[in-house]
């Protein structure tokens, strides 16, 4: 046994695949190719592959770019041979650890991000002005944790130095105050 063929007598897909595609070479061994069963083993790959790339995207939305577009293999709508819908299940898989690739990244610098204010509030003198967002930290909302001198001027002199954490979005009421008065001042 070459490893291409299971004990069964069907295709695997790691090694049936190619042997599939050079329908020539089979001919001159009396097999007999199942193409249906082979294009349906490959529809459930890619319908995996499909709805992981979805999960992946869903969990990233907001935090991280994540490639999730595939191109199309035709221009138009037309059923695929056995060697297309090899490579659309590749550039899927490609896609997918493209995909959790960008979520690792990400993760890792919100993990940095946490320590860092974890530092900055353990010793503020020592991160003097640096600023952490809550989107930094992959949290929603408006907000960020800056380091910053108490009593201004005299306290950066002093070497009083505190983290203060914003309080987080504007106030739709108040947002639309300001506008209401910036349209007033607009008018003549």
């Amino acid at each position: 046994m070459d490893g291409r063929f299971d004990s069964g007598g069907g295709l695997t897909t790691l090694f049936g695949m190619p042997a599939l595609l050079g329908h020539e070479e089979l001919r001159g061994l009396d097999l007999v190719v199942d193409e249906r069963r082979a294009r349906a083993q490959l529809r459930r790959q890619i319908a995996r592959l499909e709805a992981e790339l979805a999960a992946l995207f869903g969990e990233a939305f907001g935090h991280a770019q994540v490639p999730h577009r595939v191109e199309a293999v035709a221009a138009g709508p037309r059923l695929l041979d056995l060697g297309e819908l090899e490579a659309l299940r590749d550039g899927l898989a490609d896609r997918v650890a493209e995909a959790r690739q960008a979520l690792i990244e990400r993760r890792r610098v919100e993990d940095d991000n946490r320590a860092l204010v974890e530092r900055m509030l353990a010793a503020p003198q020592d991160y003097k002005w640096v600023r952490v967002s809550r989107e930094d930290l992959g949290l929603h909302g408006c907000g960020h944790w800056h380091s910053r001198p108490r009593l201004g001027p005299i306290g950066m002199l002093m070497g009083w130095w505190r983290v203060k954490i914003s309080s987080g979005c504007p106030l739709a009421g108040r947002l639309a105050a300001v506008e209401h008065e910036v349209e007033a001042e607009a008018r003549p």
